[in-house]
């Protein structure tokens, strides 16, 4: 029976090992989170990042959903405002196998080993996201959120992969004072 409970748990393990965006946060802990109701972009932050427009409309799109759904609402008067940053890398991955000559499984000799080395060489881009969150009235970042994961360059899968970013990110805010 103990078993049984278990299972769960190490089902909810494999799910959020297989996650692609691993997210951090850091924050001001002399903050109260809580009087902050409403919300705009600090656009001179966010019209100096160096991703394309399209890019840019699909994370704040996320972010907007993303706050609405925690309660928050746009404003031209806003308690918080919001900033991003991004960086990318490519990441090249080489691996390689071997089955060369040497001692192994079983007796005699393996007509297959004579193809030894195999090397196979791959590139994917690592995108981090950052979501900076100011006190509009104070000019002070009180809390920063960062997500680092592999891009797509795949239209059909952009929307969700920049939504799974910003929803894991946005997942930490507020913080749980301890």
């Amino acid at each position: 029976m103990k078993t049984l409970k278990l299972i769960p748990f190490f089902l909810l393990l494999i799910l959020t090992s297989c996650s692609s965006v691993t997210v951090y946060s850091d924050y001001d802990k002399t903050v109260d989170f809580a009087p902050y109701k409403t919300y705009a972009y600090f656009k001179p932050g966010i019209d100096k990042v160096e991703i394309s427009d399209l890019d840019k409309r699909r994370i704040l799109r996320a972010i907007d959903d993303q706050m609405q759904a925690k309660g928050f609402t746009k404003s031209d008067n806003p308690d918080l405002l919001i900033n991003i940053f991004t960086k990318s890398r490519e990441q090249v991955d080489v691996n390689q196998f071997s089955a060369g000559w040497g001692y192994g499984w079983g007796w005699g000799w393996n007509p297959y080993m004579m193809y030894g080395n195999q090397t196979t060489v791959s590139t994917s881009t690592e995108g981090t996201l950052y979501i900076d969150l100011i006190d509009a009235k104070k000019k002070e970042m009180i809390w920063q959120g960062e997500g680092i994961g592999t891009l797509t360059r795949n239209i059909d899968k952009k929307d969700e992969k920049i939504a799974e970013f910003v929803a894991k990110i946005l997942a930490q805010y507020p913080p749980v004072k301890k």
